[in-house]
Formats: structure tokens, C-alpha cells, sequence
């Protein structure tokens, strides 16, 4: 590969976690980008995740510095994220992408719209009665049901997932965009993880360019975290919606 080539990818990797760190669907940049330099689409894929996952390392360790977790909460929701991104990738392995990809724009859109609902939905179940935030015990069974599904599909792709975990823990009673922020990153991290560890038994790896982009993706996510805490949550909800609504728009048309 070119200099150039490995320059883009190195970009794409930084803007990718910086979106990551904010919103995700910062594979949305860096998948197709590995595509257009060569890279067959099963093996884009799981050295986009090997790239991306210290990104959101980064970003996690950088919000975690100073913001508060729920520590109940996050345990939570450990283990179906650890269960989803292993079968993710298992199911990768083994089946062709084609049902999964008629599923997935449609699963963004509906997260997209939750988040962007989420006051409503809050008045409409009770939550917005409380003036902090509210996470009751059916609260937490959702997210944990909620969370397994969308490791699965983080382990399998992964574009998207960020969308899909703020929806799940808005609807959970969660309200600071930057606590939630957090706990996608942590979440996000292990699901990843654990899916770049089966890519890697599997030799499905594309080492060079993972290691590349990896440095790009942990710059960009902890920029990305620093500057996503100094900006008006109205705003980054806002760019939250935006992203979702671009990432399913690449799903349809795609």
C-alpha cells in the first residue's frame, strides 16, 4: 500500500475515534476506508475492529477520570456484553451477512429515534416524574436484554453500536449525555475486545493496518472525549441524532 494510502487510513482512523468517543458509528469512516484501499470486505471488518478498540479504550479512560459511574449499573451490563460480542463474531464467521445487513439500518433508526424521543418516552414511562436520574429494577432487566442484543451485533459489525447503546440506556432512566457517553465507551471497549480476540485466533487480522490505525483511533478518541465534556449537551445530543440518522442512511443505501 501507498503512503498515501496508509495516510488516509491513519485519518480515518483519528476521525473515527473521535466520533466514537462522542456518539459512534465511527466504523462508518474507517470500514469503507479500509475497503477503498483493497481490503476484503470480512477482513475490513475485523481489522477495523482490532483498529478501533484502543480508541474506545482511551475514550473511556478519559471520561471515566471525571465522571461518575454507576458501578451496579455497569456490572449490569458486563456480561451481556461480553456474551453478545463473542457470539457477534462467532456469527460472523459462520454466516453470510446478507439477513443481518437488511436488519441493521432499521435497528439504527429505531435507536436513533429513541434517543432523539427520549424525554418523551421518559414522561410516557414515568421517568421524567424525577427530577435526577431514575433507573428502576425493570429499568435494568431492558438494558441488560437490550445491551446482549446489540453486542451481538457489535461483535458481528459494530457500526452503529455507540446509536444503539445511548438509545437503550436513555429509555434505562439515564439523563447526562456525558455519564451515558462513558458507559458506552467502557461497554463498547469490551465488546470489542472480546470480538478482535476471536478475529485474532481466527487470523482474520490485517495486522500492519490494524496497529496503524490503532494509534489514530486512541488519539482521536481521547480528543474527542475531552472536547465532547466542554460542549453544551444539547448540542451533542443534537450531533448524536445526526450520526444516527447518517448511519442508517448509509445502511439503506449502501
Amino acid at each position: 500500500m501507498s503512503v498515501l494510502g496508509l495516510l488516509g487510513l491513519f485519518v480515518a482512523a483519528l476521525v473515527a475515534g473521535i466520533v466514537n468517543s462522542v456518539a459512534g458509528g465511527g466504523s462508518l469512516i474507517s470500514f469503507p476506508s479500509l475497503v477503498a484501499f483493497g481490503q476484503p470486505a470480512i477482513l475490513a471488518n475485523a481489522t477495523n475492529t482490532a483498529a478501533l478498540w484502543p480508541g474506545t479504550l482511551s475514550s473511556a479512560v478519559a471520561y471515566r477520570r471525571d465522571t461518575a459511574l454507576d458501578s451496579d449499573l455497569l456490572l449490569t451490563l458486563l456480561l451481556p456484553s461480553m456474551a453478545g460480542g463473542l457470539l457477534g463474531a462467532f456469527v460472523l464467521v459462520i454466516t453470510p451477512p446478507a439477513l443481518f445487513d437488511e436488519v441493521v439500518p432499521w435497528l439504527v433508526l429505531f435507536a436513533t429515534a429513541l434517543f432523539a424521543m427520549r424525554d418523551r418516552i421518559s414522561r410516557w414511562t414515568g421517568v421524567a416524574a424525577h427530577t435526577e436520574e431514575h433507573v428502576t429494577t425493570g429499568g435494568k432487566v431492558w438494558g441488560f436484554l437490550f445491551q446482549l442484543f446489540v453486542a451481538t451485533y457489535g461483535g458481528y459489525f459494530g457500526a452503529g453500536i455507540g446509536i444503539l447503546m445511548l438509545g437503550s440506556l436513555s429509555v434505562m432512566g439515564l439523563r447526562d449525555i456525558h455519564r451515558m457517553n462513558a458507559l458506552k465507551a467502557i461497554l463498547g471497549t469490551l465488546v470489542n475486545v472480546i470480538a478482535f480476540i476471536f478475529f485474532a485466533i481466527k487470523g482474520m487480522v490485517v495486522w500492519h493496518l490494524a496497529a496503524l490505525m490503532a494509534v489514530g483511533a486512541i488519539l482521536g478518541g481521547w480528543v474527542g472525549a475531552r472536547t465532547a465534556k466542554r460542549v453544551d449537551q444539547r448540542y451533542i445530543r443534537g450531533f448524536v441524532i445526526l450520526v444516527g440518522v447518517a448511519v442508517a442512511a448509509w445502511f439503506f443505501l449502501k
